[in-house]
């Protein structure tokens, strides 16, 4: 509430004017966070040493180089060490990182539950040891945003070629991979594997049920 006060040179004139200014509807509650375009998973385990310094420089190019909105969600898989607590201080400091404790030492797990209960309209993940070039994580996710594509993927994932000439796969996890998320939701209940070949299967299955796979 405010009081003006107006008043003129005669005493006898002297007014006063209460003017009460309402708090707008909803201020001082809690609102929500707006639901990312993007959620980038990092599944981590006993990453204490890295943890800070990845989630840090994913962090700045995200918020300086993305033209939408993006989260940015740690999924700790059952760590020993203080990479759990690291988490925390970087969800404290940092906006936009989330923490998702996951009871199991199982990457695929972890990327299966963040990405199903995501808010995001496009899931995303990279391992944080790989050292990804941040700079194709835009090419890898503009198909999918834009709707040109279900499933994307980068170039280091060279899983398309292997797929196609059936040949061993190499690492599956390196680079970024990004997912509709509703694509997502309709995949993983069938994934059987959620450990090391979580990523393999996913896309396996998204090739064999006809899904436009873009290689960024």
């Amino acid at each position: 509430m405010s009081v003006r006060v107006l008043a003129t040179a005669e005493p006898e004139n002297f007014r006063v004017r209460v003017v009460i200014r309402l708090p707008r509807r909803g201020a001082g509650r809690h609102q929500p966070a707006p639901r990312p375009v993007v959620d980038i998973v990092i599944p981590v385990h006993n990453q204490e040493r890295t943890l800070q310094a990845g989630v840090r420089r994913l962090h700045a190019f995200v918020h300086s180089q993305l033209p939408f909105s993006a989260r940015i969600t740690i999924a700790d898989c059952a760590s020993s060490d203080s990479t759990r607590a690291v988490a925390r201080r970087l969800v404290s400091e940092l906006h936009g990182v989330e923490l998702l404790p996951i009871s199991e030492a199982h990457r695929g797990r972890a990327v299966a539950a963040a990405w199903l209960t995501s808010p995001a309209r496009v899931v995303a993940d990279m391992d944080l040891e790989s050292q990804a070039d941040l700079s194709t994580l835009l090419p890898v996710l503009a198909p999918v945003i834009t709707g040109r594509s279900e499933v994307s993927i980068g170039r280091e994932h060279n899983l398309l070629h292997r797929l196609a000439h059936r040949a061993r796969f190499g690492d599956p996890h390196r680079g970024f991979k990004a997912v509709r998320a509703e694509i997502a939701r309709r995949l993983i209940p069938d994934v059987v594997d959620r450990s090391w070949w979580f990523d393999i299967e996913l896309l396996e299955r998204a090739r064999r049920a006809g899904l436009r796979i873009a290689r960024a």
